[in-house]
């Protein structure tokens, strides 16, 4: 499905082609040839980058810090090396 900006440039490329009267053929372009153009796979998740040794919350360490990781630092005493997971691994969801 095209977007409605794509639909206008197309208009605009269809009424100068009609205005100059240029053929597909002239463009190199075959009627039939499309041009697929496919978006980029979204990077996977990150796994999360820290977890709580007691509860067992985790953060990938993205976006602001939730409340659990600031109270840990804060009022826990713990320190963010003790929060870290060595390696995340991909069954741990944020």
């Amino acid at each position: 499905m095209l977007t409605a900006e794509q639909e206008a440039v197309l208009r605009s490329i269809r009424k100068l082609l009609d205005f100059w009267q240029i053929s597909p053929d002239e463009l190199g372009i075959e009627e039939s040839e499309t041009i697929v153009r496919k978006a980029a796979p979204p990077p996977p998740p990150a796994g999360p980058k820290y977890q709580h040794p007691r509860t067992g919350d985790t953060w990938n360490g993205e976006g602001s810090q939730p409340p659990w990781i600031r109270e840990a630092l804060t009022k826990e005493g713990y320190t963010v090396d003790e929060l870290r997971l060595v390696t995340p691994t991909p069954e741990q969801v944020s």
